[in-house]
């Protein structure tokens, strides 16, 4: 058993990281970095977000996200504007040369990553998505020593 789960995870690991780096070398070559472009992904087809729900849709840190967003907004691709109940709150949504660049980025990407798949049947992705899902259940059922 322990060496079947290692050899497990390390496989997923590995899995995670190999696409994990095509993905970004990609990204870059549409001069973004992978942290820009989750920002614009998250944000594109919504009409803006909070700082805090941005974060937890994309898993970047506040202190991170703050410095991402500021130089999105340096190159004319987001805008931040206060909520009007909550002065306090911030709001960041893509500008129309955000929205642009969503628009063609995010669609080459996908079609850039899905070319990794097109050996994948139907019964393949099937199966992927159910061991994936299974993983992810037991994974947000907590720590396992705790129970």
């Amino acid at each position: 058993m322990k060496e079947r789960f290692l050899r497990s995870i390390r496989l997923l690991a590995e899995c995670y990281h190999a696409f994990e780096h095509i993905s970004s070398m990609h990204v870059r070559s549409l001069n973004l970095t992978p942290a820009q472009f989750d920002i614009i992904a998250t944000l594109g087809n919504t009409s803006g977000m909070s700082f805090k729900e941005l974060g937890e849709r994309t898993l970047i840190t506040k202190g991170t996200l703050t410095g991402v967003v500021a130089r999105l907004e340096g190159k004319g691709l987001v805008e931040r504007s206060t909520k009007p109940e909550d002065r306090r709150s911030m709001i960041v949504r893509l500008t129309a040369k955000g929205q642009h660049e969503f628009e063609c980025a995010f669609a080459e990407h996908m079609q850039y990553c899905r070319q990794l798949f097109v050996q994948y049947s139907d019964e393949e992705f099937s199966a992927l998505e159910r061991e994936l899902a299974t993983l992810k259940q037991r994974l947000a059922a907590g720590n396992p020593t705790s129970q």
